[in-house]
Order: structure tokens, then sequence, then C-alpha cells
């Protein structure tokens, strides 16, 4: 396949859609843009930008919006699904007559699914006629803002099948994004879920007044608690260590550009946990994930304290002040 005639379409047009619709605009692939608002889709055709998100870039001309599912996913050799994790099994009932058989979709998402405790890649493969060597997963250290500034980025893109992660890779390779290949997909989607999760608890620690050491104690031991989740699934111990692990965690945790590092500053703060949700505008996945995270430790039998202390406190278990007294009062014992 010519990567020049390859056709991209990205659902939906929020923030990090848009920036990988630029990416593989750039890479030479050309990208139609699936736009829940027509107002969106009208910007996009006729101005060139997304006014809902970065009105001051100028996407490449090459791409396009549509408010038709349909229409975005004719001829598609690639479909970048980038929406709320925990609303992928009712769009892709949607979507899914429309999915070609040829069709390699990839996955953005950072969630695990409530109820379930599936993660991304299984809800795709469930809800369409796909098999597992047809759904990639792309993670890293990649803040939409950044990326749409142009300032250098890389992820991991993880499928079973390498040929097909190759092909994915070829799409989105461009000068300022370099993406690495991986056939671990259950570290890559581990790695970007649990890492939102760590984020609210750097923000609840910063937002409290906590300096850095406390903030470098959280990402550390929070890349523990992820790493023991993820290879009791079945993951690669070094796939943490990597884009997807501890790249994509020390961006999320470091950043004011980061939605869960945000969130959690704010309840750090003391505002409540609706109150952050209004001060916050975008889906901050941890928030919705935190408890299905915490269930998976359950089953796999993985002490995962931070986790359960954001857990315990989104749900209004514990105040702040006992919160922020879990995360400091561990039992001492052998740093593993």
């Amino acid at each position: 396949m010519n990567q020049h005639h390859a056709r991209t379409a990205v659902f939906s047009a929020g923030s990090w859609g848009t920036a990988m619709g630029k990416i593989m605009a750039d890479a030479g692939t050309s990208v139609i843009m699936h736009a829940r608002r027509g107002e969106i889709a009208d910007a996009i055709n006729t101005q060139y930008r997304n006014p809902g998100y970065f009105p001051d870039v100028e996407l490449p001309h090459t791409v396009r919006a549509t408010t038709d599912p349909a229409a975005a996913l004719d001829g598609a050799d690639f479909l970048v699904l980038s929406i709320p994790a925990q609303s992928l099994r009712a769009s892709l009932a949607a979507w899914a007559p429309h999915i070609g058989p040829d069709t390699v979709i990839v996955s953005l998402m950072k969630g695990i699914e409530i109820g379930s405790g599936l993660r991304a890649s299984q809800i795709i493969t469930e809800m369409t006629d796909l098999s597992a060597e047809r759904v990639a997963v792309l993670s890293g250290p990649n803040l939409a803002r950044e990326i749409m500034d142009g300032q250098p980025a890389a992820a991991t893109i993880a499928c079973p099948d390498e040929a097909a992660a190759h092909r994915v890779q070829r799409a989105c390779h461009t000068g300022y994004f370099r993406p690495y290949t991986s056939t671990d997909v259950v570290g890559c989607e581990l790695g970007g879920a649990v890492k939102n999760v760590i984020a609210l608890a750097v923000g609840i620690a910063s937002g409290m007044g906590m300096g850095h050491n406390s903030q470098a104690m959280l990402i550390t031991r929070g890349l523990a608690e992820t790493t023991r989740l993820a290879t009791a699934m079945g993951a690669h111990p070094a796939t943490l260590a990597g884009l997807a692990g501890l790249g994509d965690l020390v961006a999320t945790c470091s950043s004011p550009l980061s939605r869960n590092r945000t969130f959690g500053t704010h309840l750090g703060n003391g505002l409540t946990v609706a109150e952050a949700t209004a001060a916050t505008r975008q889906t901050t996945e941890g928030v919705k994930s935190a408890e299905a995270i915490l269930a998976l430790a359950g089953d796999h039998d993985v002490e995962m304290p931070i986790t359960e202390v954001v857990s315990d406190l989104l749900h209004e278990k514990v105040t702040l002040d006992q919160a922020a007294a879990a995360l400091m009062q561990r039992p001492p014992k052998p740093e593993r």
C-alpha cells in the first residue's frame, strides 16, 4: 500500500484526535475526522482549524471532516479511535457496521471499562468482527498541545501483528513524531490507563503544597504498582520502563497541560469531585478508571496502594487529609 494514498478516519475531533489527525496528515496520509458537532466539521473544512480545541493552529489541508460516520469510514485503511473509554462500547455498536474488513484500528484510549475491567483493544475486538491482529494501540508521552506546536515527541505502537504495527508506524512517522513498535498490547494499555490515576495522586500532592520529592516518590512508586499489575496480566516489564510506561507517566504527572494532574490539583486545593469535574472541561480518564483498575488489581492479587487511596478519595470514602496521610504512611519494607 502506498502510504501517500492511505486513508485514515479519526474518531473524534477532540484534542488528542485532532493532534493525531495532524500527525498522520503531516506523514502523508489523507485524513478524515469524524466530529459530533456540525460547526466543528465545517470549521475544519473551511478554515482548517478546530475551534473547539486548537483555534490558533492551522491543520494540513489534507485533513477533512464530516459528521457522518459511514462517510468517514468509507475506504479507510486506518481507524484512529480517540473517545472516552467509557463510551467506547456504545459508540462502536453504531460504527461497527461501517468498518471495513481490512481496516486497522488504532486505539489512543487510556482507560479501563467500569464493570467489565476490559481494556480498549478487548472492547474493540468484542464489538467488531476484527481479530486482535488488526487492532493496534498507540501510547506514550504525548501532550496534544505540544504536538500541535510541532514539538518533538515519540510513542509506542503495539499490535500482536508486527506487520500491522509497522504499517501504522509508517502512517504517523514525521520529523517531529517518532513511533516505535511493540507486540506488548497489555503493557501499553495498562501503562496508559494506570498513569492517569498516578497523575491524580501527584496532582493532589501538588495541590496540597507538597514538593518535588513527594511527587517523585509518587511517580516512582506509581510505576512500581503499574508494573506489578501489568506483569501479573502478562505484560513485559520492559514495556513499563519505556515510552508507554515511564515516558507517559512522567509527562502526565509533571505537566500542567495534563488533565489528570490538573484534576488532582483541584482536589488537593480542596475542591470536591463535582467541583473539580466542572473546572476540568475535558474527559479525565483516571477519575473513571480508578475503580476498574483497583478491581483488576484485586482479581490478580496485586497491591496498588496509591490507586486505592485515589479511588477512596474520588468516592469520598476518605478525607483529603486522610488520603495524604495514607499516601505517605506505607509500612517500611524492602524496595521492590
